[in-house]
């Protein structure tokens, strides 16, 4: 069966993407989660992965391309008796229709193909492609048969052009406040906070963490991840997706942990199955990804996958962050600093370093009473690093 492979949402603030790389070639055998491409997009550059084995019949896209969320890429050949992502845990990327706000005629052109495409540009057009530096691959591709390219199709084609270095930060900066405030308009959000105490886990990390090298030690943010993950799994509304008008309740736990980007912004690829691996294990990931990100290298399938995310600030020296869910989540936990507070402890006043959790969750699918059973789960959890 012949499937589109089209151009994954990588993100709510995400409605393009310019093709850099294809790291397959036609007729090459392609199995479920390998990458087949590499995008750039205000994020950085992001490997496209197959939710499909297969072989890869033809590339529709060139390199050097730039196309909205949902263009078809290439086309593969799978077996039809598993299905399209036929038994993914982790959701595959949806594939809407090219956005109305991407360049008219560089979406419906496309569909012709660079087969089908013929160059034709007027004068003014062909100097200004000259002048904006855009390549003969790239016309060729966003160009349909027989029609002439006018100098307004030249300006769309740049505008949807991946931002030069000195403005990527503006774009992205841009990019995040679009789909925050999106956000903000469409889930009715509510906010609940929570200040623990963080001995217990502070004594059991310096414990865990003083005979072992650097680099196989943990952080905090690893306990509060883990603890996260199995709260999400006891309380239910918190981890999965309000999609199509309800609530898909996700049965694994993959924890999106936002990272700041090298340059300004926020990314939050997720750690898979977060729930069920031991904290060694998720601290290595979670380097791997802090790596990756600084880098500006990642993967596709941990932009989709998350459930419920975990941002913090401490850092930072912030107390208390309150953060904003990142569709088509409905959950999303903030962290502050760890801080010497007064404390009440068996009737006197003792010093504690204390932490204080903040949740933003949808009013859709939780109420007030079930987020403060959340943070108490996510407590009760600190309280036993041991059991984490």
């Amino acid at each position: 069966m012949r499937i589109e492979f089209r151009l994954p949402s990588l993100g709510a603030d995400m409605e393009s993407a310019t093709l850099t790389q294809w790291l397959k070639k036609p007729g090459e055998h392609i199995r479920r989660g390998e990458p087949i491409a590499s995008v750039e997009t205000t994020k950085g550059l992001i490997d496209i992965e197959s939710y499909d084995d297969g072989e890869i019949a033809d590339l529709v896209a060139a390199p050097g391309t730039p196309l909205p969320v949902g263009a078809v890429m290439a086309h593969l050949e799978v077996d039809d008796r598993a299905g399209a992502g036929a038994g993914s845990e982790a959701p595959a990327p949806s594939a809407p229709a090219p956005s109305a706000r991407a360049p008219a005629p560089t979406a419906a052109r496309r569909a012709a193909g660079p087969a089908a495409a013929r160059l034709r540009l007027s004068p003014a057009a062909r100097r200004r492609a000259q002048q904006l530096g855009i390549p003969d691959e790239t016309l060729e591709h966003a160009a349909a048969a027989g029609e002439v390219m006018h100098i307004e199709d030249i300006e769309r084609l740049a505008h949807a052009q991946p931002a030069a270095p000195g403005d990527a930060r503006s774009a992205m900066r841009q990019a995040i406040g679009a789909a925050m405030a999106r956000a903000k308009r469409e889930i009715p959000h509510y906010y609940l906070g929570h200040t623990l105490d963080f001995a217990a886990a502070q004594a059991w990390l310096t414990q865990y963490n003083e005979p072992r090298p650097v680099g196989e030690r943990l952080i905090d943010s690893v306990l509060i991840a883990k603890a996260v993950a199995l709260a999400a799994l006891r309380i239910e509304g918190f981890n999965g997706y309000w999609r199509d008008g309800r609530f898909e309740p996700s049965a694994a736990v993959h924890v999106g942990a936002a990272i700041a980007v090298r340059g300004g912004g926020l990314v939050a690829p997720a750690l898979i199955d977060a729930h069920s691996k031991d904290l060694p294990t998720l601290m290595r990931e979670f380097s791997d990804l802090v790596s990756r990100v600084r880098a500006g290298h990642m993967r596709s399938g941990e932009f989709t996958a998350a459930t419920i995310t975990v941002t913090s600030l401490g850092a930072d020296g912030v107390d208390v962050l309150y953060p904003i869910i990142n569709p088509p989540q409905v959950a999303i936990i903030g962290t502050g600093a760890v801080r010497d507070a007064p404390w009440a402890l068996e009737g006197r006043v003792v010093i504690r370093p204390t932490l204080t959790l903040a949740l933003a969750a949808d009013h859709r699918v939780s109420d007030g009473r079930t987020g403060a059973r959340f943070l108490r789960a996510i407590a009760e959890r600190l309280a036993h690093p041991q059991q984490l």
